[in-house]
């Protein structure tokens, strides 16, 4: 019966239809998510006029430099991006003024004609959650789900570098860092993505549940020394850090695929955002 419902909840409550503009696009969007529209979100254009000629969509983690630019080489218009542009929280560009990273990036969009729309809160608080619908299925969990939870997983038993050689393969990374002994065995994996705050890290380990925390990002003073400190005391902890895009973006492209549910007669594209580091 869970099942059941689950897909019910993909299907949109709407009609397809064929939007002419991105303000129509979000028009729709608005309509199909299960939650109620924020007052105050960061849900909201960033750069560009909404009322623009509709070309095509591309939906990103992060509308860096390379996927605007792929986005044009797509004649793709109109960027869906889940995190921010402009280099913080709410794209506040006043302090960015003189900039010139940010003054091309700018250049660039409107020479281009580019509108880009952030969708963080709603793909997050819609049902199923997006991003973690679309990282459980692109990291194989669902099967190792306890008590249907997205959050809560026991695996069958392996060691933290076994699990990290196979999340390489999955997400296509060079490196995984991690903090903890590369050799413990664990079966017991909470996932937290993107950034909650190392806080948040910390009392997930509270759990005697929780062996293995696979995360994004964390403070280095936070998550990083509480679990070192875990290891140096011979706890049976261990985190694994994906990286913000890569602990999310694949909830970006199953955003791109729930699009295409209620959205005809428009190039929808997903773009993928290379890793932020290299390793040398």
């Amino acid at each position: 019966m869970k099942k059941i419902l689950v897909f019910a909840l993909l299907i949109p409550f709407f009609a397809c239809a064929q939007p002419k503009t991105p303000q129509e696009v979000v028009n729709l969007i608005k309509k199909n998510v299960t939650c109620k529209w924020a007052t105050e979100t960061v849900d909201v254009f960033k750069a560009g006029n909404p009322e623009t000629p509709l070309k095509g969509i591309a939906v990103c983690m992060f509308a860096n430099m390379e996927t605007l630019r792929e986005a044009v080489r797509q004649n793709c218009n109109f960027i869906i991006t889940h995190e921010p542009v402009f280099y913080s929280h709410s794209d506040e560009t006043t302090p960015l003024n003189g900039d010139p990273v940010f003054e091309e990036k700018a250049k660039y969009i409107k020479e281009n004609n580019l509108v880009i729309f952030r969708f963080h809160d709603h793909i997050h608080m819609t049902e199923p959650d997006g991003i973690s619908e679309g990282m459980i299925r692109k990291l194989g969990l669902k099967p190792y789900s306890v008590k249907g939870s997205d959050m809560f997983f026991k695996l069958p038993e392996k060691t933290v570098a076994e699990y990290c050689s196979e999340l390489k393969k999955t997400l296509n990374l060079e490196t995984i860092r991690i903090v903890g002994n590369p050799e413990m065995k664990f079966t017991k994996l909470a996932f937290m993505a993107g950034a909650p705050g190392g806080q948040r890290h910390i009392q997930m380990w509270k759990n005697q549940d929780v062996e293995v925390i696979l995360a994004g990002e964390a403070n280095e003073w936070e998550t990083y020394l509480y679990a070192n400190d875990a290891t140096a005391l011979g706890k049976n902890k261990a985190v694994i850090f994906l990286g913000h895009i890569k602990s999310e973006e694949a909830g970006m492209e199953y955003c791109a695929e729930w699009l295409q549910t209620f959205i005809k007669g428009v190039p929808i594209r997903f773009i993928e955002n290379k890793p932020n580091f290299r390793t040398l």
